[in-house]
């Protein structure tokens, strides 16, 4: 059995009892969040657009490596060095259904 779930204008392939990385979510470690569910999939019978739920539970915060990105303009002595680090949340998938 496997969901896709919707999390940050993502869409993330999930499957009960495992990890994922999503875009930054407001609640606290420990927390349970459910998240909506766009399609289904359990054996041969699938189910798009229902309203199922995949209960979360959210394990850890933290920043993705750091993304370095270095713009200038030929023969214009113009350079410009900008870093980023994408926040995330770990979650686990406890459960999917409705």
């Amino acid at each position: 059995m496997y969901a896709i779930v919707k999390v940050g204008g993502k869409q993330y392939k999930v499957e009960p009892n495992t990890y994922f990385k999503a875009e930054k979510i407001e609640a606290n470690v420990g927390d349970k969040v459910e998240l909506p569910c766009l399609l289904v999939a359990d054996g041969d019978k699938v189910d798009v657009n229902s309203n199922a739920k995949a209960v979360c539970e959210v394990l850890e915060f933290g920043k993705e490596d750091k993304v370095v990105v270095y713009k200038y303009k030929a023969k214009k002595n113009v350079r410009h060095k900008q870093g980023h680090r994408q926040p995330y949340t770990k979650l686990k998938v406890v459960s999917i259904g409705k």
